[in-house]
């Protein structure tokens, strides 16, 4: 095996950038190096690996990130380095006393470094915080209405009684807002509530044929970091069925209370009286 002799000093971005010899030398199997690497990049603090905050390996110390001037254009490359798809938002948190901090310069971030190359030691309160546009969890939709019943892909709600739709996500961010787009054949509609609780309820004090139709609950937590529910399909019934059929069934059950009633008082007057039964013996 053929390989060269590496003089790294530790602030090259890549192997090939370190010393080496002209000349390459043979090397057996055994000596095959071996690596574990981490990625000297991190968000603490939630949930989700893609959101907290930033925290960066320089010179073997893990310290936080200085915030006073950080931009979504310089949190980008933070979420780039950590595979996190794009910054959603950033914002600096000021904690109650100072700190060594890694102060990281926008020009050279800019420059195309990466983030532990540009960083210099410093003191600060002031700590970044940022969100990456990772995938979103898929939120929920479901319908509850005067039955009480919660239906979840296929749902029907009598003419002229309230339902409610229930909008909820994974508490993976705090905050945000959810869309209910209601589309049918010839309209779209669009209704907004704040999550609260991770959830929103969207209130329809009265079901009208103009409701039935298709619906979504979109998860927004900025204006391009959002996720999209599957969709509920709802009809609206009349309620002169319904109400025939709580009819129907409470005949039924009086019919069938009525021959129990019956059944019993037969077997009863079957029976030999017992004062009878003694004078007979008698």
């Amino acid at each position: 095996m053929w390989t060269r002799e590496f003089d790294c000093r530790g602030n090259e971005s890549a192997l090939l950038e370190c010393r080496s010899p002209d000349s390459a030398r043979t090397c057996s199997a055994g000596k095959v190096v071996g690596l574990t690497c981490s990625e000297p990049v991190r968000l603490v603090g939630e949930t989700s690996r893609c959101a907290g905050r930033l925290k960066v390996k320089h010179m073997g110390k893990w310290r936080p990130v200085d915030g006073s001037d950080w931009t979504l254009k310089e949190a980008a490359v933070a979420c780039r380095e950590l595979d996190c798809g794009s910054a959603v938002s950033t914002r600096s948190r000021n904690e109650s006393s100072v700190r060594s901090v890694w102060v990281i310069s926008s020009d050279c971030v800019h420059s195309g470094y990466v983030l532990r190359e540009c960083a210099s030691s410093g003191s600060s309160s002031f700590i970044l915080e940022i969100t990456c546009s990772d995938l979103l969890f898929q939120p929920g939709i479901s319908v509850s209405s005067m039955d009480g019943l919660q239906q979840q892909r296929y749902a029907s709600v009598l003419r002229g009684f309230y339902f409610t739709i229930s909008c909820t996500t994974q508490p993976q961010y705090p905050g945000g807002s959810f869309q209910l787009t209601y589309t049918s054949s010839n309209t779209t509609h669009k209704y907004f509530l704040p999550a609260v609780n991770h959830s929103a309820d969207f209130l329809f004090p009265a079901a009208e044929p103009a409701h039935q139709g298709n619906y979504t609950c979109v998860y927004v937590f900025s204006h391009n970091f959002s996720s999209e529910s599957r969709l509920l399909s709802l009809t609206v019934s009349d309620p002169t069925v319904f109400i025939i059929r709580v009819v129907m069934l409470l005949l039924s059950l009086l019919s069938f209370i009525t021959a129990i009633c019956y059944t019993h008082q037969t077997i009863r007057g079957q029976k030999p009286d017992s004062k009878q039964n003694a004078q007979v013996a008698l």
